[in-house]
């Protein structure tokens, strides 16, 4: 335990987010990425590994339900939005060759039923003895609908109304078996009571599940719920269900300002604040000196292909930029009710100081939107350590610009600053997520 704000407080919250051969998007063209990590399960196995001897809480997956929806001559040039595994498949190989670390991955509300993720993740859970994760996305890739039997994708709002009752069912499903139904008691033939199974029968507006789940409920209850949303009803989703919120705070004044947001409005749904872990993603470019991380930056930023680049600005603005060259000022661009939170953000940010659409892409290309902090080891040490004092987060997810050397570098020389100075835990408190994270286990409804 450490004191922060003058209260004892539990170290931070860290995780890693494996983003295949790192968070910059030309992470895959330096000389020491694995270039094939996104089909390599070896790749993945060493990291995990590297992760859970560091005691970081959790390793991350995202995911997408379709390949970037940009012409492939641009996409051909990134390793980032083509083809890789589907994450609790490979979240499910990592818990055999891991004990302690969780096992956290994305599931889209729009494009799969609560029926199925409730399945996945209750049985990634049972196999890795109470370490499972679900970051609930409400999938913001439009191209994603062509693969569903969709022409368009579901407007903004709607999106975040079908996420709400989506949770709510899973957390029905999870309770379907009481935690003590299964007595399998070969002498009286009785393998489980009758009266601790239940039916779910929910009717929504969106969804219509009878159950029961034909798996028993999870070791840790639920999955350690988390969540990531900038726009008004993504943090309001956040206050009523999530335990997790990944976050994109490029500044410590926005981040509070996020962070006393969304704890804010969880006493409406009876929440405590210590319910819920706030997290920024933080790419660290790291060095011995702030000199040494300065030049790895430069190098990073001189492997991105103008055409990468261009693309990647696209997305993060999401509008299109075709008819401007990289280096003109970024034009003001038309705000439609589908463009995202964080999207706005970033366009206010690059008219407030006037920026190119090279410098636009140069900005988030090591973070894709989220903080980047570059420095020595003690100097990303005391950044993080302003930011946890300062009750902007809970605690960050590593986005390591390139892998695996960026994890080695956090694992061998940041995380022994934040140990000694008592930001990060030195050991595991327990075996399953919710321990480590200190959140408690949920009771059944049928309790």
């Amino acid at each position: 335990m450490i004191i922060r704000n003058g209260s004892t407080q539990m170290p931070m919250t860290l995780g890693v987010f494996f983003n295949h051969t790192g968070h910059h998007i030309a992470s895959w063209r330096h000389p020491d990425a694995q270039a094939d990590a996104a089909v390599n399960i070896n790749h993945y196995i060493q990291l995990a590994k590297l992760a859970e001897e560091s005691t970081l809480d959790f390793c991350f997956f995202a995911d997408a339900s379709s390949v970037r929806d940009i012409p492939f001559t641009k996409l051909s040039r990134s390793a980032q939005y083509t083809a890789y595994f589907e994450p609790v498949t490979l979240l499910t190989a990592m818990s055999m060759v891991t004990s302690h670390i969780g096992l956290v991955a994305t599931a889209s509300t729009s494009y799969y039923e609560p029926y199925n993720v409730a399945r996945l993740f209750g049985s990634l859970d049972h196999i890795s003895g109470g370490r499972a994760g679900l970051n609930v996305v409400t999938g913001g890739e439009a191209a994603a609908s062509k693969n569903f039997s969709r022409d368009e994708h579901y407007d903004h709002d709607e999106r975040y109304l079908r996420a709400a009752e989506f949770v709510e069912i899973l957390k029905g499903l999870w309770d379907s078996w009481d935690d003590d139904a299964f007595i399998r008691d070969k002498g009286a033939g009785l393998f489980f009571d009758p009266k601790k199974v239940h039916h779910l029968n929910h009717k929504g507006d969106f969804f219509s599940v009878r159950g029961p789940l034909n798996l028993p409920r999870p070791p840790q209850g639920y999955p350690v719920i988390f969540q990531a949303g900038f726009s008004n009803a993504g943090r309001e989703l956040a206050a009523k269900t999530a335990e997790g919120v990944f976050t994109s705070g490029a500044t410590l004044e926005s981040q509070k300002d996020h962070y006393d947001d969304v704890k804010s409005r969880m006493k409406k749904y009876a929440r405590s604040e210590n319910e819920m872990k706030i997290l920024p993603g933080l790419t660290p470019i790291l060095g011995k000196t702030d000199r040494e991380a300065q030049e790895k930056d430069e190098f990073m930023q001189s492997l991105i292909h103008p055409e990468v680049g261009k693309a990647f600005a696209e997305m993060i603005l999401e509008a299109s930029l075709k008819d401007y060259d990289v280096d003109e000022k970024l034009p003001v661009l038309e705000l439609t009710p589908q463009v995202s939170g964080q999207s706005q953000a970033i366009r206010q940010r690059a008219y407030d100081h006037h920026w190119t659409i090279r410098d636009v892409y140069k900005a988030y290309a090591g973070s894709r939107g989220k903080l980047t902090m570059i420095g020595s080891y003690e100097t990303v040490a005391a950044r993080m350590e302003d930011w946890f004092n300062n009750k902007a987060c809970d605690g960050f997810i590593f986005q390591p610009p390139y892998l695996p050397g960026g994890l080695q570098d956090i694992a061998e020389n940041l995380m022994p600053i934040l140990k000694h100075k008592g930001l990060a835990k030195k050991h595991y408190k327990g075996n399953s997520l919710r321990e480590n994270l200190g959140l408690r286990r949920p009771m059944s409804r049928w309790s």
